[in-house]
């Protein structure tokens, strides 16, 4: 079980904080598909391209959930990309070079655009991996699946954020989702399509998550990735967990990573590499083979580091979660975007982060939720304020 006793107080949140387009992201590093995490850094620095892209093809949602970061809408935006100029996005992913960066179809709910396979098809053409993340709705359909994984989708993510109907369907607005979620799983199985589930984590999902991994534990999955809150979106209604549960939830999933069956990944949480480290240092291993664990992958990866989200009207941000459009797809270069843009050139460069985080021996490998630090200070290089961490301190 997860020790929550005595939770140190979280950091008082301003009495503002930034809007724009939220976004958001399926999951972390998705790795052990061919062709996922081909696009390798520069030490840790991916100046070259981003290991994934996530488009958000669509705003258009039959759900309703509580901490949607993309404020999804029932109907289609007349300002989202059309089809032809998502063949042009695709095109533009090709100036990165080989090896490409992996797409990531999301949303609002990506199944809600009936070209949706044509675009898959396009980027499988192109040689562009495919990942998809969907809503778990009365659109998700066994054929469906088995369209999209002819087309070249190659990993599926499913969101599970309770344990029961109640406390799931409570979360994603519409009763029965749950029963679907479970149904889908069983679908993505016998079309061959391997699963990834997303768990919000929040002050109220948190005391739920060791029941929720035992339903994870039987849906058969590749990785298990923890989203931990970000205010933003629908999303700014609800509570984040406080710095000091954060650091013992950590230790819980470090224990889980050496015996559950698939793996077990943190989003918009990177200081848990820095924990996952120590722990691993303290189990013997050595820096060679931290490196080459599932964390270690990893190390590096974060908003703008290894990662580019366009929203469906075409905006390039950082990651769904950092609402700073840089440009827009329809007018801009992303490959001159990411290597550039100032924003972006920023969040690689770890020597002007600041507070706890520019001082800290683990910023290159953890580096902080920028998109957490921009939520709660306006600053996208301030210090991440849901890590405890005191650089110099034992």
């Amino acid at each position: 079980m997860i020790d929550v006793a005595n939770p140190a107080q979280a950091p008082a949140r301003p009495a503002t904080h930034p809007g724009g387009h939220p976004g958001g992201h399926p999951g972390g590093h998705p790795g052990a598909l061919p062709g996922v995490g081909a696009v390798k850094p520069r030490g840790l620095v991916y100046d070259r391209a981003p290991m994934l892209v996530y488009w958000e093809t669509t705003l258009a949602c039959g759900l309703a959930c509580r901490h949607c970061r993309a404020t999804a809408v029932p109907e289609r935006s007349p300002l989202e990309l059309t089809t032809q100029e998502g063949f042009g996005l695709l095109d533009r992913v090709l100036g990165f070079g080989d090896p490409l960066p992996h797409l990531v179809f999301t949303g609002g709910d990506p199944l809600r655009r009936p070209d949706l396979e044509a675009l898959v098809a396009g980027a499988t053409e192109r040689g562009i991996g495919a990942s998809l993340a969907p809503a778990v709705t009365p659109d998700l359909t066994k054929d469906r699946l088995a369209s999209l994984k002819a087309a070249g989708i190659q990993t599926i993510s499913l969101s599970l954020d309770g344990s029961s109907p109640e406390l799931h369907d409570g979360l994603r607005g519409v009763p029965g989702t749950f029963a679907m979620t479970m149904r889908a799983a069983e679908w993505a199985h016998e079309v061959g399509l391997p699963i990834q589930v997303n768990t919000l984590v929040t002050d109220t999902t948190h005391d739920d998550l060791p029941a929720i991994y035992e339903v994870v534990g039987r849906m058969g999955i590749l990785r298990w990735s923890l989203f931990f809150l970000i205010s933003v979106g629908r999303g700014s209604v609800l509570q984040e967990i406080t710095p000091a549960q954060s650091e013992k939830l950590f230790g819980w999933l470090y224990d889980l990573s050496k015996v559950a069956p698939f793996q077990v990944k943190t989003t918009e949480a990177t200081h848990y590499r820095r924990v996952a480290t120590r722990r691993m240092e303290q189990d013997g291993l050595t820096d060679e083979e931290i490196v080459r664990t599932s964390v270690g992958r990893g190390f590096g990866i974060r908003d703008g580091n290894g990662i580019m989200f366009i929203s469906h009207d075409g905006n390039v941000f950082p990651s769904g979660f950092l609402p700073l459009a840089v440009g827009n797809v329809r007018t801009d270069d992303i490959v001159e975007l990411y290597r550039g843009h100032p924003v972006f050139t920023a969040l690689r460069d770890t020597s002007q982060y600041k507070g706890r985080c520019g001082a800290c021996q683990h910023v290159e490998r953890c580096g902080g939720s920028r998109a957490r630090a921009f939520a709660w200070t306006g600053d996208y290089l301030e210090a991440d304020p849901l890590c405890p961490f005191v650089p110099g301190r034992a």
